[in-house]
């Protein structure tokens, strides 16, 4: 581990407050931007830490990593190295939502990527305690201060503080000062930040039990495999083959006498009892919330997941609690597979301090500070990939901000990140925010698949992408856009065509002749696949997410120049800028509501006050007439 010249006068670029996963991805983009950069963390052990699900991805967060990786980020990359199992979800559906999600090895996944920040030049990281921010004369962020360490001097900061700011533990009646995984809190950074003005506020989230893997019943579970063949994050493995042994999860389920067990001692409960005061996510509930909340529902399904090769924990996904240890016991027990299972860490709520989003910035610097910017939980979200994708922007824009360079903001139509920001910064949260792709307005212009072909020379004009991404990116970008460009200049043979037809059972469809190789793929039951059956030598040999893209752009055509058009025409909004020193008081025709949420939020754009709740579409056409106004105005 690299150590400070001067460990009590020490001077960084950028100073990033945690190693979680929003943590590593600013600190890794920082330096990596040539930033003299220091990563502080409570405990070494809490570096890309995984205190709940021992996964990467999933529905909607998939396309986040995948968008992380083609940035030049690292979460994609890291668990392609320590993934334990594979699977992409939703295959039976539209590509727009396939995601992929793997299981990690939780302590490979943190060792890989505490070797990364240990190996990352111009970043050193530091385990100590952050108890205040230095503010410069001017009302900037200057460094920070440390229990230990005192004063650490930087020109920018980037708070990622995840669940340690003044955590608590619940578990029933048991409460307990603690961070994520019993290590000690932060107690006093977030007091001082509310001293200083900043909007705190308490949410909470929890965490299932672990059980001993020899305890449980496998024969009473389903087994859940991974796909045989394996797709990886990082657009730099595409072409690697994975030879490994992938270890099962297992799927079981709830039953009245579970449910039953838990109504009974409901109010033992720190959700119930009144104990917890933050607010939890409504979109990954604690069983006795489930059980309350749906009684219609005779059972709530579960999966039993390995968090690694060389443990013999078991996590009990899908089933967080703070009741009791007694009554977990009583309840997991009535569960087929779990009759006899051995508790050994039990489920636990933690409570935590974070943010008000709506005092940040686009660029997730506050609006309250500058140079100070903000990531991942302590920004009101929930998951490690919003953390990583929330710490990587962070990063950027910290670097780019002491350049002198624009920052990055990207759009809802450019990508999950864009959507997963703007609701933060936007719309505000009252609960612990988790990327879905029904928040996407643009979901088949946002799959995982194109995730490169739209952001690469974004992460390449910031400075993140290497030369042998950008190589790799650009080769891939040629060879389907010619095989795109091939297929719709191709003609079918008539007679090819009608074998082609009879073979798969569609001998009554449409024969017209001369039918495009595009237009063949667009059949429902047709894949790219199908087609090389009476395609020629000049078929070129894809991989396998090259053939991807070819089927999904032609394939989905229509429907694809259907939301560009969309997003075109919204462009116009978003091109219209709004100053910071704005009246609205003294705009006329503003509705007495639209007026307080501008002036409070300070939109950057029209297209951003247009989506701000409260602000009508009559508000919006207010603006638009008061910024004409002003510019002929300006021209006179």
């Amino acid at each position: 581990m690299k150590k400070m010249k001067n460990d009590r006068n020490a001077e960084f670029d950028i100073v990033v407050i945690g190693a979680g996963h929003a943590g590593c991805e600013a600190g890794l983009a920082a330096a990596r931007l040539e930033m003299r950069t220091a990563v502080l963390c409570m405990d070494m052990e809490s570096v890309a830490m995984m205190p709940c699900n021992p996964s990467i991805g999933g529905t909607g967060k998939g396309h986040l990593v995948r968008e992380v990786d083609a940035l030049g980020g690292e979460m994609g990359v890291n668990i392609d190295k320590t993934f334990i199992q594979s699977k992409m979800l939703n295959t039976s559906k539209g590509p727009a939502v396939h995601s992929l999600r793997a299981q990690a090895d939780k302590h490979r996944y943190h060792f890989e990527m505490l070797k990364t920040l240990e190996s990352t030049e111009n970043l050193t990281l530091i385990e100590d305690e952050v108890i205040d921010l230095i503010a410069e004369s001017g009302g900037s962020a200057g460094g920070v201060i440390a229990r230990e360490r005192g004063e650490i001097t930087a020109k920018a900061v980037i708070v990622c503080t995840g669940t340690f700011l003044s955590g608590k533990i619940f578990i029933g009646d048991d409460v307990r000062e603690s961070g994520p995984a019993g290590m000690s809190p932060a107690k006093e950074f977030g007091k001082n930040l509310a001293k200083r003005g900043f909007p705190i506020r308490r949410f909470k989230t929890g965490t299932p039990a672990r059980m001993r893997r020899e305890s449980l019943n496998y024969d009473e579970m389903k087994e859940q495999c991974g796909d045989e063949n394996i797709v990886p994050f990082s657009f730099l493995n595409e072409d690697k083959d994975y030879d490994i042994e992938q270890i099962s999860c297992w799927l079981s389920y709830t039953n009245e006498r579970t449910h039953q067990i838990i109504m009974d001692n409901l109010e033992k409960s720190a959700m119930y009892s009144g104990n917890i005061v933050g607010v939890g996510p409504r979109y990954c509930p604690s069983i006795e919330d489930k059980v309350s909340r749906f009684r219609d529902r005779k059972r709530h399904q579960l999966f039993v997941e390995p968090e690694g090769t060389d443990t013999d924990l078991m996590y009990i996904q899908g089933m967080s609690s703070s009741l009791p240890v007694d009554v977990q016991k009583a309840f997991y027990s009535t569960i087929p597979g779990l009759e006899n299972a051995e508790i050994v860490i039990p489920a636990y709520a933690i409570e935590y301090d974070c943010i008000d989003p709506l005092s940040l910035k686009p660029s997730l610097e506050s609006k309250l500070m500058e140079n100070l910017f903000c990531a991942g939980q302590f920004n009101g979200s929930s998951g490690y990939e919003e953390a990583a994708a929330q710490g990587l922007i962070a990063g950027i824009n910290a670097a780019a901000k002491l350049r002198g360079k624009a920052p990055l903001v990207l759009r809802r139509d450019q990508a999950y990140i864009g959507v997963l920001i703007d609701d933060l910064v936007t719309k505000g949260t009252n609960e612990p925010y988790r990327i879905m792709t029904s928040r996407a307005e643009y979901r088949l212009l946002l799959r995982q698949d194109n995730a490169d072909r739209r952001l690469t020379e974004i992460g390449r004009e910031y400075g993140l992408v290497t030369d042998e991404r950008y190589n790799r990116y650009r080769l891939k970008k040629k060879r389907v856009d010619e095989e795109v460009a091939r297929l719709r200049e191709k003609k079918t043979d008539i007679s090819d065509f009608r074998a082609f037809l009879n073979r798969h059972g569609e001998a009554n469809a449409d024969e017209t002749p001369n039918q495009s190789f595009a237009e063949i793929l667009r059949r429902p039951m047709t894949s790219y696949e199908d087609i090389a059956e009476i395609d020629d030598e000049t078929r070129p040999s894809l991989g396998r997410n090259e053939k991807t893209e070819v089927e999904v752009i032609l394939k989905y055509d229509g429907y694809i120049r259907k939301q560009i058009n969309e997003v075109e025409k919204l462009q116009s909004l978003e091109s219209k800028r709004l100053s910071d020193n704005l009246d609205y008081n003294s705009i006329g025709g503003l509705r007495l509501e639209a007026r307080q949420k501008l002036s409070e939020i300070k939109p950057e754009t029209v297209g951003q006050a247009s989506r701000i709740s409260g602000v009508s579409p009559a508000d919006v056409n207010v603006l638009l007439i008061y910024l004409e106004k002003m510019s002929r105005e300006k021209n006179i």
